[in-house]
């Protein structure tokens, strides 16, 4: 007997206890075991929502910081990549354009971990990209 079953034959053997020597019909007492079965379905229904709402990203999406997150994300990836290249000036140039992204995105979501940590990396490559370009690196 399958999990279903074995309910619905729970349900069934409350219902008739609870209902035992009235005079109801037969469509009286189904109904009653639709009701019962609904407010076991809307709890279960419930629950899982409850659940929903404790695991589902709290990041907001198809927003304009969602965007630059991402796109700052993969600039800081081909920034990476880049240098290991020996592209520097190019992977330097990516990685700064993804601080400021990054920096933008820290701000908008109040989080001053993002926005310090990003502006502080981004200045250190920016502060290199220059003294390359000056000719003193």
């Amino acid at each position: 007997m399958s999990g279903v079953d074995a309910q619905a034959e729970l349900v069934s053997e409350d219902t008739q206890e609870q209902f035992k020597g009235s005079q109801m019909s037969k469509a009286g007492k189904l109904a009653m075991e639709l009701a019962t079965e609904k407010k076991r379905l809307q709890q279960e229904l419930d629950d899982l929502q409850v659940q929903y709402e404790e695991i589902k990203p709290t990041t907001p999406t198809g927003t304009v910081d969602w965007y630059v997150k991402w796109i700052s994300m993969g600039l800081a990836v081909m920034g990476v990549f880049l240098i290991n290249a020996h592209l520097v000036f190019w992977g330097q140039l990516a990685y700064v354009i993804s601080s400021f992204g990054w920096v933008y995105v820290g701000g908008v979501w109040n989080d001053r971990a993002i926005t310090i940590g990003s502006a502080i990396s981004g200045t250190a490559v920016a502060m290199n990209l220059v003294q390359q370009l000056a000719g003193n690196g």
